[in-house]
């Protein structure tokens, strides 16, 4: 082999490795802070800018080390923000307590004026239901089917969770059936699929995760892989025949280690009253970014840069 050649294989072979290795050790670690703005059926105007962060699929565990949680929820408690919403997957494991007993104690130094509230996803429940659903509680956060109300002067919104749609009963009417009829009323989710179950309760936002938004994005095709019935829950602000859907790319990674063109992320939603009906009001799978709804959806600040 001549020179020539050896560094054209050299050339070739730093090119398939900088190409594999951007999903796997770079992109993943791209997490953001992105801010949407989100139209709500019925909000009184007193909530009118009411600003939510939200964390979900966080997948404590192989390749997603504590210095990196305990920095996104350091982040997160750095937002400005009246409360903070968790949907779930916090741990990888499964058939195992040691994450839920690590990753809770850290979940719990979250922080809002108005209170942080949460629910449980499905690889809680392949960890081990018991003890997610025991810490959940001791956290204080516990919102599974219940709910609690904020106040702004006369006014009130309640934020109710469901249990995972594929381990545990949504519970949706069970959520809310304290709550006086034509009050607003926001769903936390994990899986964006709960909305199209069967309930009575009308829904004024539902806020979920679980798709990591594919996690791969392909030009021209979109994500290969899609943890979800309805194909059209992806990411971003989706409306639906029901309600106004807000789906979270999250944090980790499931199935594979790997991210492309699909920037990890904290949600920041600001909450506004919408005007227009709810299937008039967004294309689906369009994030909303406040004062740059023409910028693509991966921007945003940059939290942490690859180890």
């Amino acid at each position: 082999m001549n020179r020539r050649s050896f560094l054209k294989r050299c050339s070739l072979t730093a090119a398939i490795a900088a190409i594999c290795g951007y999903p796997l050790l770079v992109e993943r670690y791209l997490f953001q802070v992105n801010r949407y703005q989100i139209p709500v059926a019925g909000l009184p105007p007193e909530f009118e800018g009411f600003t939510i962060v939200h964390l979900t699929d966080l997948h404590y565990g192989f390749l997603m080390p504590m210095v990196v949680i305990r920095h996104l929820i350091h982040q997160a408690n750095a937002l400005k923000k009246d409360v903070i919403v968790c949907t779930g997957d916090y741990v990888h494991e499964h058939n195992r307590t040691e994450q839920i007993d690590r990753v809770w104690p850290e979940l719990s130094k979250l922080q809002a004026v108005h209170g942080v509230y949460s629910v449980l996803g499905n690889h809680d429940h392949w960890a081990d239901s018991s003890r997610s659903l025991d810490w959940l509680h001791r956290s204080g956060q516990d919102v599974r089917h219940q709910a609690v109300s904020i106040s702004r002067g006369a006014a009130r919104l309640w934020i109710g969770g469901a249990g995972d749609f594929w381990e545990d009963d949504p519970g949706i009417d069970r959520a809310f059936k304290t709550v006086p009829p034509g009050e607003t009323k926001i769903l936390l989710a994990h899986n964006p699929d709960t909305i199209d179950t069967a309930y009575h309760t009308r829904l004024n936002l539902v806020i979920s995760g679980h798709t990591h938004g594919g996690q791969v994005i392909l030009p021209f095709w979109g994500p290969p892989i899609l943890p979800v019935i309805n194909k059209r829950y992806a990411s971003g602000v989706v409306a639906t025949e029901k309600t106004m859907l807000f789906i979270s790319r999250g944090l980790g990674w499931a199935i594979l280690p790997v991210r492309l063109n699909c920037l990890p992320e904290i949600a920041v939603l600001r909450l506004s009253r919408q005007l227009l009906t709810v299937d008039e009001s967004c294309a689906p799978n369009t994030a909303q970014h406040i004062g740059a709804t023409s910028r693509p959806s991966n921007t945003g600040r940059k939290l942490i840069r690859p180890f």
